[in-house]
């Protein structure tokens, strides 16, 4: 259930429907049929809907008020058990799936404006189904594999005066955070000390880090910041080898890796 414009819109079953209040009932005003299995979670920005399916990902919806219609123009192409979602912007929203997956999908710019006005007023825009879907497509921003599930995600500012961050909990208890790169040169470093680091402190069993975090999609904008916390728990031969090939030394590798915690979290 989720409150749109003084009403209530409510995903029942694989129907999104828009009820109002009645003098004794709720009133259906309007409904869509669109969405493939069941209505697993509903977020709302201005006129636009984004409805997740429990199998089938996002399904971005408008409501047309003139012609009271309910009308899904965009989705996107790989299907997603979502588990837990969260809106990010007016285009971007972020989920999670029951394998363990965390992606981030967004609107392309030419998109979000076609689908506000169509100045030839008829609805060819979105009668033009590609994929079986929408006739529009969003694009995957961001995939990672977490090896556990899901169940909560929410923007959110760990302390005070710092920048948002995008927490997450998991079935097992655990609780992480994404946080966004606010400069160049921080990503390039940590991109580095990530790929230093799946050569030089590989995982006890002897498996490949890459392939581990590309497990369902390949992993895509996201370094794994706990493989670059182990940097403190190598050998000190290691960390001066890996902060010479950075062109630091070990005690300013491990300051950056402080600093990022403390801009975020503690």
């Amino acid at each position: 259930i989720a409150s749109f414009q003084g009403r209530v819109l409510i995903g029942v079953g694989r129907y999104l429907r828009i009820y109002d209040i009645g003098k004794k009932k709720m009133l259906r005003k309007c409904e869509n049929k669109s969405i493939p299995n069941y209505v697993s979670a509903i977020h709302t920005v201005g006129n636009r809907i984004i409805a997740s399916d429990v199998q089938d990902s996002f399904h971005f919806v408008r409501y047309k008020r003139q012609e009271n219609q309910l009308i899904v123009f965009a989705d996107d192409t790989n299907p997603r058990w979502i588990t837990a979602s969260c809106s990010l912007d007016y285009n971007t929203v972020a989920g999670a799936d029951k394998f363990g997956n965390i992606t981030i999908i967004r609107l392309p710019g030419d998109v979000s404006d076609d689908v506000d006005e169509d100045p030839t007023g008829n609805k060819a825009l979105w009668d033009r189904g590609l994929l079986n879907g929408a006739s529009q497509k969003a694009d995957v921003m961001m995939n990672f594999h977490l090896g556990e599930m899901v169940t909560s995600l929410q923007k959110a500012t760990l302390i005070p005066g710092g920048s948002e961050s995008l927490v997450y909990t998991t079935l097992s208890g655990g609780i992480g955070m994404l946080v966004a790169f606010t400069s160049h040169e921080d990503h390039d470093f940590f991109q580095h000390l990530e790929m230093y680091m799946r050569t030089e402190h590989p995982p006890l069993c002897g498996r490949d880090h890459l392939s581990f975090r590309s497990y369902y999609y390949p992993v895509k904008n996201v370094i794994d910041g706990d493989l670059c916390e182990m940097f403190n728990s190598m050998d000190p031969v290691k960390q001066k080898s890996v902060s010479e090939e950075l062109d630091r030394t070990p005690s300013e590798v491990s300051k950056k890796l402080e600093d990022i915690r403390t801009r975020y979290a503690f």
